[in-house]
């Protein structure tokens, strides 16, 4: 099995079923709507005259529109002007000077996702909305972990919709992966338990559990959360060893109030932001980094099992001011 970081384009998956482009050319393109609205009018806005404080201003409000969020927004805009200020700038400086001012607002929040590298079985709990992308993001890294020979397990653990758990068993079967399951309106946090028990006697390297994420009624999703890791717990006290919150970018700056939601009451570990191909406004990323006590862990950008990727502030903001990275 082998311990190179997740979805490390050289295993073997990645080899069958990586699409041309590579992942930072599809992180190009997937963030090209937000480049695009973001960085045409600002070069239009800056470029050909000296920088002024009126021009800052525009950029500011500009930042605001791509979803960075108001303080955010002025930070970088701050960042931005800081060196350039009074002289005229070019299109690769102002693309270059703001992908430096986005990365440093982002890589204080920059996380790992290594689940080969902690305790066995290695218990991964999945929160968020339904239709954020939670299941899928759950099966792309079953995939990924299974073609690098680790032994998974995975729990259909939102037993409030049938379409859920369908949709867990056929990511099970793509990755040949085995799925435990109940009938519908079976108790959640019993099936967490069962789950853990098996992964345990048959020494599974890692436990993937997808939960429900019926936000209209917050109270009672957030007390079978707590349930679930309460059971768990009662096998594993360090269980479970992460829980990943994820995000869908295209609900814009309402990701910030699910990362209020769950971020306090779920114990969240590390956040996934997925469909930023979606959206115009990949700026959302930087005000939820800096709203979540957890760090940014992966990113979407696609369908495919290899347009989910570790998150890299850099990259990321190089992209988001449409920057050629490859």
């Amino acid at each position: 099995m082998s311990d190179t970081p997740l979805f490390d384009p050289n295993s073997p998956l990645a080899r069958l079923s990586s699409p041309k482009p590579g992942f930072l050319g599809r992180l190009g393109l997937g963030l090209s709507r937000t480049s695009s609205q973001m960085t045409q009018q600002v070069v239009a806005v800056l470029t050909k005259t000296k920088l002024d404080q009126a021009q800052l201003d525009k950029l500011e409000d500009l930042l605001i529109e791509a979803d960075l969020g108001p303080q955010a927004a002025a930070r970088v805009t701050e960042a931005f002007g800081r060196n350039r200020f009074g002289r005229e700038v070019s299109e690769s400086d102002i693309r270059q000077g703001l992908a430096e001012a986005i990365a440093a607002e982002l890589i204080p929040h920059e996380g790992r996702f290594e689940p080969l590298s902690g305790p066995k079985p290695y218990v991964v709990l999945f929160v968020g909305v339904n239709g954020s992308g939670k299941t899928t993001t759950l099966g792309k890294i079953a995939a990924d972990l299974k073609g690098r020979g680790a032994k998974v397990l995975i729990a259909a653990g939102d037993t409030f919709r049938a379409a859920a758990v369908e949709q867990v068993k056929v990511w099970g079967e793509r990755a040949g992966v085995p799925v435990i399951a109940k009938p519908i309106g079976a108790d959640a946090s019993g099936l967490a338990y069962e789950a853990l028990q098996r992964a345990q006697a048959e020494q599974f390297d890692v436990l993937l559990i997808d939960t429900a994420g019926r936000l209209q009624n917050k109270t009672a999703l957030m007390e079978e959360l707590a349930k679930i890791v309460r059971v768990i717990k009662k096998l594993e006290p360090s269980a479970p060893h992460e829980t990943l919150l994820v995000l869908d970018a295209t609900v814009g700056r309402n990701a910030l109030s699910q990362v209020e939601a769950f971020g306090r009451t779920a114990g969240v570990t590390g956040v996934v932001m997925t469909k930023l191909d979606g959206t115009a406004r990949g700026g959302v990323l930087v005000p939820v980094a800096e709203a979540s006590g957890a760090p940014i862990k992966l990113i979407g950008v696609g369908e495919g099992v290899q347009d989910l990727q570790p998150f890299d502030a850099r990259q990321f903001a190089q992209s988001l001011v449409g920057l050629d990275l490859e």
